[in-house]
This record gives structure tokens, C-alpha cells and sequence, in this order.
């Protein structure tokens, strides 16, 4: 399809936390951001949330119909109530995650969703990527870019997105483009909310811990961390990429704890994967903006101020929304795809060469 000036774009993004689904809307061109627009969020149910957790880890061709009919329900009731979309952006659930091995597995039809809303819609972002011989994530990291041009900073930056894996993205906001040499870095850090929010749910039947209050009463097993930072994946070198249940260890090792020293010791790893990562970056950057559910706990972002050293700061204090950054990016990245405009690049992914990422489906006006 072609594109003239800024759109209304909608992106949509349901992440490994499998919390629920956001949604917003971008108006850009997919070079420059013109404003934002509304945003919405259906939680998951229990039911839903059970269906999806018990399909995480399966590919294309396994019985998934359950699952499929959660993601695809999910969608089209939050989606359908958005007016005056140009083009939607759907990013689907990730299952697996396996670059260099089985590839990347996000369910969802894209071509279903776009007959049923009646608008063009981009998917499969991740697949082209992994097929170049990169990561496939995180593709956040070219709206991150875009981010740092429209608060118009000149020093070099972070993004820190604390979801069910926690990823970094680092700027140079200098560079003109995205894909230009020495632009971005980006890799995942670790696990965010995912352990901690799954041992919540086993152990007290929430899905969080609410303010990180849990956390602040424990003690940290220093034992049990210091075995998490041995895990090979501290040692690679980034661009890199996790799959939800990579550091299944961790969540083993404090299965013997009191609820409290759990909460502390899945929390802390958060903090030290994410200064762990740091090291890896260019340059210190001068703030790290914090994204994602994790940036409510306070307890974790305390935990990684004091990790870090470095000036930790949810979005909000830059104006931006945390928990839509996530769909706000899915909608950047489909109108880049619509413009064949790359959506990762060596930096990013350690993908072979930029590479524009996604399927466009439009309607079927018959159907």
C-alpha cells in the first residue's frame, strides 16, 4: 500500500506476561512522530490467561485452536473499538522463541483480523529478521530511536522495557537514522515480570506483586543470584535475544523460599541482569527510561537504580505513556513495513543487513 504523510495507525501487542492486550494509536509517517493518539487494554481473563500460558512453548502445527480463539477474541473486541484507523499493526503472542534453531512463533492471523475489521493490517513482523540470520528482538528499538528525536535529545539514552523479559535499547541520538552505524544497540536483559508475576500466581493467587510490597519485606539469596549471573546468556555478546522460560532455573532455585525472599530474589536478578547488561553499551546513558508493567514496582525500580547507578526514570516523566509504548511501536513499525522502510538492522538484532519485517493483509472485500 502506499503512504503520503502521517497515518492514523493502530498497534496492538500482547506480551509474554500475558497479562492482557494494549492498544494505541500513532499518527506518523514512520520516520517522524506527529502525536499520539487514544489507547485501550483488555486484561486476559484467568481462563484466557490459563488457555495462552498452556500453549507457550508450542509451534505451528500443534493443537492450538484454544489459544488461537483467545488471541483472535482478544483482538477484535479491542481493536473494533477504534475509529478512523488507516492501517493496524498486530504483533500476535508470542509461543517460542528460537533464533537459529525452530525460528520465532507468534500466533495470530493477521489476513483473519484485517477481514474482520475491514482495515489493512501488517503481522509476522519477526520472521524475516530470524530467516537473515538475526535475533527477531527486540523490534522496539527503531520507535525507541524515534522516541529520542521527539524529545530531542542530544546525548546518548536508554530505553528499558520491564515486560515478562526485560530488554535495553541504547541511542545515539545523533545519528540521522535508525539503521546508521553506531544509531542503536538493543538486546534482552533478562526476565522482568514473567518469573516474578508466575510465582505471585502460584503462591498467593495474584498476578503481581502489587507495588513490589512483598518484595521489600524479603531477603535477597545472594546464592541463588549469583547462580542466575553464571547462566552462559550473561556472557554472549549483544545483540541477543531470550525466550521466556530460558532462565527456568531461577524460578526453580527459589521454589524453597518463603514468599517474601522469593518475591526479593526474583526481583533483584531483574535489577543485576539489567546492570549486567549495561556494561555491554558504548557509552553510560544519561537517563534510562523505564517502560512496561515493572516500572509500578517500586521496589524493582529501586533495585535498579541502586544496581545501575545510573538515573532511572519511568516514561511518564518525559511525557510518554509506559504501558502503551510497547502498541505505540507495533503501529511505528507497520507503517514502516507499509513504506518498505527497514524495522531492525544489525544493531538491534544482529541481523545480516536492515531488513523490513511483516506481512501487509488487506481486506477481503467479499468475505
Amino acid at each position: 500500500m502506499k503512504i503520503k504523510g502521517p497515518v492514523r495507525a493502530l498497534g496492538a501487542m500482547s506480551g509474554t506476561s500475558l497479562d492482557g492486550i494494549d492498544a494505541a494509536v500513532l499518527v506518523t509517517d514512520g520516520v517522524t512522530i506527529t502525536s499520539f493518539g487514544d489507547c485501550d487494554y483488555r486484561e486476559y481473563s484467568s481462563r484466557e490467561r490459563a488457555v495462552l500460558k498452556a500453549a507457550l512453548g508450542r509451534w505451528p502445527g500443534d493443537d492450538l485452536d484454544a489459544a488461537a480463539h483467545v488471541v483472535a477474541k482478544g483482538h477484535d473486541v479491542l481493536l473494533s473499538g477504534f475509529d478512523e484507523i488507516d492501517l493496524i499493526g498486530f504483533h500476535g503472542q508470542t509461543l517460542a522463541h528460537d533464533p537459529g534453531g525452530r525460528g520465532t512463533h507468534q500466533l495470530g492471523d493477521g489476513a483473519a483480523l484485517a477481514d474482520a475489521l475491514g482495515v489493512p493490517v501488517v503481522w509476522d513482523f519477526r520472521t524475516a529478521d530470524v530467516r537473515l540470520g538475526g535475533q527477531g528482538a527486540p523490534l522496539a528499538p527503531f520507535y525507541h530511536f524515534a522516541l529520542a528525536k521527539w524529545m530531542n535529545a542530544t546525548a546518548p539514552l536508554a530505553f528499558l522495557n520491564l515486560g515478562g523479559v526485560g530488554n535495553l535499547t541504547w541511542i545515539d541520538p545523533t545519528r540521522t537514522r535508525p539503521e546508521d552505524d553506531g544509531a542503536l544497540l538493543a538486546f534482552d536483559t533478562g526476565p522482568a515480570n514473567a518469573l516474578l508475576d508466575d510465582a505471585m500466581m502460584t503462591r498467593t493467587g495474584r498476578t503481581r506483586d502489587e507495588g513490589g510490597t512483598l518484595a521489600a519485606r524479603g531477603q535477597i539469596d545472594d546464592a541463588i543470584v549469583g547462580a542466575f549471573l553464571e547462566h552462559p546468556y550473561f556472557f554472549k555478546i549483544p545483540p541477543k535475544s531470550l525466550d521466556r522460560d530460558t532462565f527456568a532455573g531461577l524460578a526453580q532455585a527459589v521454589r524453597p523460599l518463603a514468599d517474601a525472599d522469593a518475591a526479593a530474589t526474583l526481583t533483584a536478578a531483574t535489577a543485576l541482569s539489567v546492570a549486567e547488561g549495561l556494561q555491554h553499551c558504548p557509552s553510560p546513558p544519561a537517563t534510562i527510561w523505564v517502560c512496561g508493567g515493572g516500572r509500578h514496582n517500586p521496589t524493582m525500580m529501586q533495585m535498579i537504580d541502586a544496581a545501575t547507578g545510573a538515573r532511572v526514570r519511568p516514561v511518564e516523566d518525559a511525557g510518554l505513556n509506559g504501558d502503551m509504548l510497547e502498541a505505540q511501536a507495533f503501529a511505528y513499525l507497520a507503517v514502516r513495513v507499509a513504506r518498505g522502510l527497514p524495522t531492525s538492522c544489525a544493531g538491534t538484532t544482529g541481523v545480516r543487513a536492515a531488513v523490513s519485517g511483516g506481512t501487509v493483509s488487506t481486506p477481503d472485500r467479499a468475505s
